[in-house]
């Protein structure tokens, strides 16, 4: 059976091992490699023994270095920042490096119970048996406080303040009280919580001032520079063609550049060059949307073309990924293409691709 996608752990199985046989630093209970070795995962590079890593963060490594340092405390760590920076990514990523299974996740939505945080009932046994230990059912955060592991918690503010709270307990006294049996769960060492959270979507649940306390909170900036974004959708659209077995040529390095630099520019409100100010759309032009760009633009290309992208199809991904608001985003979009796209030297056919759409 083909797995459609695999986890960082076992993708990454072959590079944890390397790491793990030249590591020389201290590894805290619970892990399986030292804090260093976890941000050499990380950030990527050459190891001792000539083993090439894949960088999987492209950014500040002093950010990585404050979240895996983190992590060998007694506080929780939560990754903050727009939508499409790579908390998740990143979340997934380090759990993966540190225990080696980064499968204990809770999925964070408007409809996120206490029971989905804290520990649900098997009905038919409770009805049954009345409350014990077999009518209990373990959640993810349950499991990690059992095995010494790392939970993660994705989109924490989409999940209800009273929800959220939940929490206070077990993050500060690392216990897990079931009154129902006259009896806590406590956490093993290694057990801590990755959080993810962004201020930007609808729906968001700002978090109490007392959970607050018990993170401590990285924030994932946009990247700094365009080189620096090209290099992140390069890597991920690479991966991404292999992952899928696209029958499709990676894109030219000008076609990434170019879908990175509208998404900067609409994203920034004003052109590379700082001659012209734009409109911003209301969605996030963010890094990963960027991606799905161009991962959307080589299926059209590996399916209903020569296997080679163009222009015609990554037109389609951006105007998708642009307007999310038929009406304001449609005139946002047309401004920018009249605008800034027609005049500008070389970019006449990604004009002409994306006016055919008819959009706006």
């Amino acid at each position: 059976m083909s797995i459609l996608r695999q986890n960082a752990a076992q993708e990454f199985a072959e590079e944890f091992e390397n790491l793990k046989a030249v590591d020389s630093g201290h590894i805290p209970t619970g892990w399986q490699m030292s804090p260093q070795s976890v941000v050499k995962y990380l950030m990527g590079g050459k190891l001792k023994n000539k083993f090439e890593i894949v960088p999987k963060y492209i950014g500040d490594q002093r950010l990585m270095e404050i979240a895996v340092a983190t992590l060998t405390t007694d506080r929780a760590l939560l990754l903050y920042g727009i939508p499409g920076t790579g908390k998740s990514w990143v979340s997934e990523h380090i759990t993966a490096a540190i225990t080696g299974d980064p499968t204990l996740l809770i999925q964070g939505t408007a409809g996120t119970g206490e029971e989905a945080i804290r520990y649900g009932w098997n009905y038919a046994k409770l009805l049954s048996e009345g409350p014990t230990p077999e009518a209990l059912v373990s959640t993810p955060l349950m499991k990690a406080m059992q095995e010494g592991k790392i939970a993660r918690v994705e989109e924490l503010t989409r999940i209800s303040a009273d929800v959220q709270d939940t929490l206070i307990t077990i993050l500060s006294e690392k216990t897990l009280p079931v009154p129902e049996l006259a009896m806590e769960i406590q956490a093993v060492k290694g057990f801590n919580v990755i959080a993810t959270a962004n201020n930007r979507d609808k729906g968001v649940n700002e978090l109490s001032s007392a959970l607050k306390r018990r993170f401590n909170t990285v924030i994932l900036p946009v990247p700094n520079t365009a080189a620096e974004e090209v290099n992140i959708v390069k890597t991920r659209v690479a991966s991404s063609l292999k992952t899928l077995e696209l029958p499709a040529e990676l894109p030219k390095l000008e076609e990434i550049q170019r879908v990175v630099q509208i998404f900067r520019e609409l994203r920034n409100g004003v052109t590379e060059d700082g001659r012209t100010k734009i409109k911003s759309p209301t969605g996030t032009v963010s890094t990963a949307e960027a991606i799905s760009v161009v991962n959307s633009g080589l299926s059209l290309a590996a399916h209903f073309g020569n296997g080679k992208l163009t222009v015609n199809d990554m037109a389609s991904g951006l105007v998708g990924a642009i307007v999310k608001d038929p009406v304001q985003d449609a005139v946002v979009w047309k401004e920018y293409l009249e605008t800034v796209v027609k005049p500008r030297d070389g970019w006449k056919d990604i004009y002409r691709a994306c006016k055919e759409l008819n959009i706006g």
